[in-house]
């Protein structure tokens, strides 16, 4: 990070009463709220709103509008999500939906897949700032001026950036970045180091036009107009008409059951079931009597997630009675067959006829996961992204606002059951999750990672529930990445002994490190359902941390 864990541990305690924060392996613990999010400004953020009064839901806009300043090759207003909430005060589990239509124009026949990458064709229609409105505006009890406050002054005032800020620079700087990119993220030289200091007056001042108009600034005003103009005085498709169009869609989950957890994920067309699919794959196998991190452990994991992946390809934009169909007995114990046949699994994990290398995915696995709770009982996992880092490139002048990329998610191919189609929905991998016991939200899990991240969860939960790791552990613990064909990305801190006889078992193992961002950058809060202890955790592969209040 661009500052010490001391000074930022100094930080915390001046301004949350002077307790001292656990910033050890150990998970952060508190009783009063919990926030954990990929920067620790963000999570100071939210910490913040719950300790002066407010609740998970204006937390959790202080967090996401924090992290689009702090994190802006992972967030923009100008991203979109999904969100699954615990409603304490209604006792149950809710979905929003915060990711738009395909661009009414968009021309799927007359673009290239590097149009859907980079500039004005590759954006989807901005959806973050609806969906954050529609938390606060349903079940938050700040106003916008309030929780948008954190990410005004960050922006003005400036931050020290991380290592993996001036990663991030380094790696898009290769893209067709445009000038304005360079201008705002970059210093004169055109390079950045660990601890330089980014200031974004003109994002600040974007904030205070939200905080002082609502979301219509974006949807049906000052600031859409200029993102509309920009991006087609650039050629691109997007409207005016495009953004009036959003509307934030609350909706009923998807569950499954595992070990007792009943797991709750957004329903269609979020592609996230095929985290449901792994877990009730592996229900039928008795992992906790496998040598942990042994061989049978991570074959077993592995063989059904590259099924339920291959299913997941499948079954793009079902219904969710379908999508529920697929989840029964009837579909599940043929796959938990080929699991045990010991015969060699082979298949796709990422796109409908797309074969997917690592150093193609690295483009695509930048998102950010927020979870969070309060002492109302409240729960929330979000997940939001602008697709690759710092999505298009495009950034809209005299704003600091960058556009995403998410063409790149759907599917150019006419036959792919996730064809882009103008004005429909496409089907996206965000699978933020809500856990119940006894229908008490215990678990807020989620991740970053494109299609990893049905996988990331899958084994994280494994570690968890099935070998009793406490939720920092669960997070730190090797995990996997598999791609397209046989090719699993193994961190290196699992036995050798395993990782070969994993390859005389048909896995093609490739060895990253000993961690690595392929395997995600999961955020995580539990409750204690019996004391209503709270336990948080941020994935070590990132910047961030959980902080309890």
């Amino acid at each position: 990070m661009g500052f010490s864990l001391l000074d930022f541990d100094r930080y915390l305690e001046k301004n949350f009463g002077g307790k001292k924060m656990n910033l050890t392996h150990s998970p952060s613990r508190a009783l009063g709220g919990m926030v954990a999010s990929a920067h620790p400004l963000a999570s100071a953020a939210g910490a913040d709103i719950l300790k002066g009064g407010g609740n998970a839901f204006d937390a959790m806009v202080a967090t996401v509008s924090t992290l689009n300043v702090v994190e802006p090759f992972m967030s923009s207003l100008a991203g979109l999500g999904v969100a699954t909430c615990w409603i304490s005060s209604e006792k149950r589990v809710r979905c929003l939906d915060f990711t738009p239509n395909v661009p009414f124009d968009f021309k799927s026949n007359v673009l290239t897949r590097e149009d859907t990458m980079t500039g004005p064709s590759a954006s989807g229609i901005p959806g973050n700032l609806a969906g954050w409105s529609e938390l606060l505006d349903t079940y938050g009890r700040r106003k916008l001026p309030d929780v948008l406050s954190p990410a005004i002054r960050h922006a003005r005032d400036g931050f020290p950036v991380s290592a993996l800020y001036a990663h991030m620079a380094h790696t898009t700087a290769s893209r067709a970045c445009t000038p304005e990119w360079s201008r705002i993220y970059t210093n004169p030289s055109g390079k950045v180091c660990e601890g330089w200091v980014l200031k974004q007056p003109e994002l600040a001042e974007t904030f205070e036009g939200i905080a002082s108009q609502g979301s219509s600034y974006l949807y049906d005003g000052a600031l859409g107009k200029k993102i509309i103009d920009h991006l087609q005085e650039l050629g691109g498709c997007m409207s005016i008409k495009d953004l009036r169009s959003v509307r934030p869609e609350w909706q009923e989950p998807v569950s499954a059951i595992y070990r007792g957890f009943a797991i709750h994920v957004p329903p269609p067309p979020a592609e996230a079931f095929q985290f449901l699919l792994t877990m009730r794959i592996l229900e039928g196998f008795d992992l906790d009597k496998f040598d942990y991190l042994g061989i049978e452990h991570l074959d077993t994991v592995f063989r059904a997630i590259r099924l339920a992946a291959g299913v997941r390809i499948d079954n793009n934009n079902k219904s969710i009675e379908e999508i529920v169909e697929l989840l029964t007995d009837r579909n599940i114990q043929p796959l938990r067959k080929r699991v045990a046949d010991n015969q060699v699994i082979e298949g796709l994990t990422e796109q409908f006829g797309e074969q997917v290398t690592p150093q193609m995915a690295e483009n695509k696995s930048h998102t950010t996961s927020i979870s969070i709770a309060d002492r109302e009982g409240n729960m929330i996992c979000l997940t939001q992204s602008l697709g690759s880092p710092w999505g298009s490139t495009v950034v809209i002048p005299g704003t600091g606002v960058c556009m995403n990329n998410f063409m790149y998610w759907g599917d150019l191919n006419p036959a792919s059951p996730n064809h882009l189609v103008g004005g429909q929905r496409w089907a996206m991998c965000l699978s933020p999750s809500i856990s119940l016991k006894d229908n008490q939200a215990v678990l807020a899990l989620g991740t970053p990672g494109s299609y990893g991240i049905m996988q990331t969860q899958a084994q994280a939960f494994v570690h968890y529930a099935d070998f009793g790791l406490n939720l920092r552990q669960a997070i730190e613990a090797p995990r996997a990445r598999l791609f397209d064909g046989k090719e699993v990305v193994l961190e290196s801190r699992v036995a050798n002994k395993v990782t070969e006889e994993l390859k005389r078992r048909g896995h093609d193992i490739k060895n990253p490190g000993p961690f690595t961002m392929q395997c995600g950058g999961m955020q995580a809060v539990s409750r204690d359902p019996f004391s209503g202890s709270l336990a948080g955790a941020a994935d070590p592969r990132r910047d961030g941390v959980a902080i309890g209040v």
